[in-house]
């Protein structure tokens, strides 16, 4: 029940907003209540989880266990944040009702096919759902119609489906070498039994099908080189879609690779797919660094900052227990910190009426509450104490010393400090100034202000301590990874 109210809360709101159209903004409302469900669901499993049993539904098709749930606590939470702020609570005066409509539709089929993906038993309805999200965000990039976001949603729209194509391509290469080996049955492509045989597999299938599947999947999480469509899908798309996007689209696409590396490592060994990891995950810090440092647009700033994390934690997965214990950890706290930055930057935008770092300036006198929220996130984002991403990027650190990676972790705090300062640098000058003149002072709905607060205040405590049933789930979840 918990599972199938999971995904028909969603399914739901997407329904209504879909036959009711003549009340976009009611529905709207309605959609926000019906956000709450799953994540009510998500504390049922996690308690489930936590007691040592996963929970499986549809003949297993439909099963969570601990590294479901994480996923899970992440997509619904974001996914709430995202309908709390987006148009359809507050309204938008410069937005139309088949806009506002538009948005709750394909926002909730959005977090349906994440919550699916995730969910999934069968790593081809994985691959499905995963390829549906891209078709419903792609809808959502260009809401306010423009030059710049229509070439956004198509350039998001072909590389993804070019990266999840290869993905297919390398499920298709895994199943063949699991019927040839165990013969055909209705249940080749489930996980659990794709784990159970993959001691038996063929060694050089199984490399061949996780470069497919990492490349694939990996268009997906934003790892570079194929990161390309990222920035920009982020510049363009609406607020609340991009917190969605960076927050734990991302990291489904990372859950994927997981999924698939645990099979991959029971056939091989952990090292081919280590490697494989380190160097996308290294490359891809590189990028983000480096373009951080001259970035001028604040929404492409943070979408580089995730490419940044999704790099981190790509590290972590290739740094053994310890380093994906930190890897789930990060994942979680970047879920929460960068989704609240997206939809924080969305009431920039509203107010300043740009994306220019340069044109934004005495955020701290124009919308004082926002500015703060702003600037402790920020801080959050480049790691500092007593932030949740200080201790997952600690020890991420620390399992690479950990695990011999002595100068790859060097290299890393090196490419951190270098973020570090140039994060630091942007944030202090849209901080203070004098400020734009003729700019309204003030803050607009401040109680749309609470949740991010609230979510901040939940990474600051997981900076200080971790409570027990969550460390019981991230090591539960990071020893289905490794097992």
């Amino acid at each position: 029940m918990p599972l199938f109210l999971l995904l028909g809360a969603p399914l739901l709101a997407a329904v209504i907003a879909l036959m009711r159209s003549r009340y976009a903004r009611l529905t709207g409302q309605v959609s926000v209540w019906l956000s709450l469900v799953p994540i009510g669901a998500a504390g049922y499993l996690w308690r489930e989880v936590n007691r040592g049993a996963p929970v499986s539904a549809a003949g297993d098709l439909v099963r969570a266990d601990a590294l479901s749930v994480v996923l899970i606590s992440c997509v619904s939470i974001v996914a709430a944040l995202a309908a709390w702020l987006g148009p359809g609570w507050w309204g938008r005066e410069d937005l139309r009702d088949y806009q506002i409509r538009r948005f709750v539709i394909f926002s909730n089929l959005f977090t349906l096919t994440m919550l699916a993906a995730v969910v999934s038993n069968n790593v081809g309805l994985m691959w499905v759902a995963i390829e549906a999200t891209t078709i419903v965000s792609a809808v959502l990039i260009p809401l306010r119609l423009g030059k710049s976001s229509v070439e956004a949603s198509w350039k998001y729209l072909l590389i993804g489906s070019v990266g999840i194509a290869l993905a297919f391509i390398g499920t298709v290469l895994a199943y063949f070498d699991f019927v040839q080996r165990a013969g055909a049955t209705t249940q080749a492509l489930n996980w659990t039994v794709l784990v159970t045989a993959a001691p038996h597999l063929h060694p050089d299938v199984m490399r061949l099908a996780f470069v497919f599947l990492l490349v694939g999947y990996g268009t997906k999480a934003g790892l570079a080189p194929m990161h390309t469509w990222l920035p920009d899908a982020h510049s363009e798309a609406p607020a609340p879609l991009s917190a969605m996007m960076s927050g734990v689209l991302l990291a489904v696409a990372l859950y994927a690779i997981m999924r698939w590396k645990t099979v991959v490592d029971l056939a091989l060994g952990t090292p081919f797919t280590n490697r494989l990891l380190i160097g996308l995950g290294l490359f891809s810090l590189v990028i983000a660094a480096f373009s951080l440092v001259t970035q001028r647009n604040y929404k492409r700033m943070l979408a580089y900052s995730s490419i940044e994390h999704t790099g981190l934690t790509c590290l972590g997965l290739a740094f053994g227990p310890l380093g994906v214990f930190a890897a789930l950890l990060h994942l979680v706290n970047h879920s929460l910190v960068k989704s609240t930055m997206f939809l924080l930057s969305g009431r920039l935008h509203e107010r300043y009426g740009t994306t220019n770092l340069a044109a934004v300036t005495g955020l701290l006198r124009t919308m004082p509450w926002t500015g703060a929220l702003f600037a402790a996130g920020m801080l959050a984002v480049i790691g500092l104490p007593p932030f949740g991403l200080f201790i997952s990027e600690f020890a991420l650190l620390r399992a690479g010393f950990a695990t011999g990676h002595r100068l790859l972790a060097v290299v890393m705090l090196a490419l951190l400090v270098l973020v570090f300062v140039s994060l630091l640098t942007h944030l202090n000058r849209m901080l203070y100034g004098a400020g734009v003149e003729g700019l309204r002072r003030g803050e607009d709905h401040a109680g749309a202000l609470v949740p991010l607060a609230l979510c901040l205040a939940v990474i600051v405590a997981l900076g200080l301590v971790i409570p027990a049933p969550f460390w019981r789930l991230l090591t539960m979840g990071a020893a289905v990874v490794t097992r």
